[in-house]
């Protein structure tokens, strides 16, 4: 069974508490982790999130990346005029070292099927000691997707280290990674992991219990997600999130 009902996934639905407790766990992970000080971020979220705004709120300026291949949605407005959109399919458009952090938010680089080529441009772009934040789907959703669908053939090979290619019920493909394989990633692309960790560990039932008896527990909520510290473990959430760092 799905740890999320295959609709729900879009944050729409039954699960709509459990999903404001998922994105207020990544604002809050994305305060912590930006740069102390303003500097230039890229994004390259699709345009499928909030996380420009957020960081350019932050005090830096921040080159949102939108892959024309693909829908997104329109930007949030940006009062701060930080924000800079490009429509591109690589990164070619940025010079070498050039950005001091990126954000790989919305499960970017499981969209892209040949995400060693998206990471090596991301190092080059990369300021030595810069960083990277990156979301990934992980080994569980990607097992739960396949068996909704009665694919027990394919199944059977996910603990062969190989890589995992998804189909789902809509047609798209996306790529599923256990906390070996992104750190393997990372690493062969030179970058230094600081940490791996599911985004949340918490279950959607817990969270709907907790905030159904007290509205007023969400900060409560999210504050001992992420003390929970539980790094590299794959076997819960549908998604890993990992912080690395290009050596200087």
């Amino acid at each position: 069974m799905l740890p999320i009902p295959a609709n729900e996934l879009n944050g729409s639905g039954a699960l709509g508490p459990y999903w404001t407790f998922y994105h207020a766990v990544v604002a809050e992970q994305l305060k912590r982790w930006l740069p102390d000080r303003p500097g230039l971020v890229l994004d390259l979220s699709g345009g499928r999130g909030r996380w420009p705004v957020q960081a350019a709120g932050a005090g830096h300026h921040v080159i949102e990346v939108v892959d024309f291949r693909r829908p997104s949605a329109p930007g949030l407005r940006d009062a701060s005029n930080r924000i800079r959109r490009v429509r591109a399919d690589d990164l070619s458009f940025l010079p070498d070292a050039s950005v001091d952090a990126v954000i790989a938010e919305e499960r970017a680089l499981s969209l892209e099927l040949m995400a060693e080529s998206t990471i090596e441009d991301v190092v080059r772009v990369l300021r030595p000691g810069g960083r990277v934040l990156a979301c990934v789907d992980s080994l569980v959703l990607g097992m739960a997707i396949m068996a909704e669908q009665n694919y027990w053939a394919h199944l059977c090979q996910t603990g062969t280290g190989e890589v995992m290619l998804v189909p789902w019920p809509d047609g798209s493909i996306t790529r599923c990674f256990s906390s070996v394989q992104l750190r393997e990633l990372l690493t062969d692309a030179g970058l230094e992991v600081e940490w791996i960790r599911p985004r949340t560990v918490l279950s959607p039932s817990t969270v709907d219990h907790v905030l159904a008896a007290d509205t007023r527990a969400l900060n409560w909520l999210v504050r001992t997600e992420l003390e929970a510290h539980p790094d590299d473990d794959d076997t819960v959430g549908i998604h890993l999130v990992a912080s690395a760092r290009r050596p200087r």
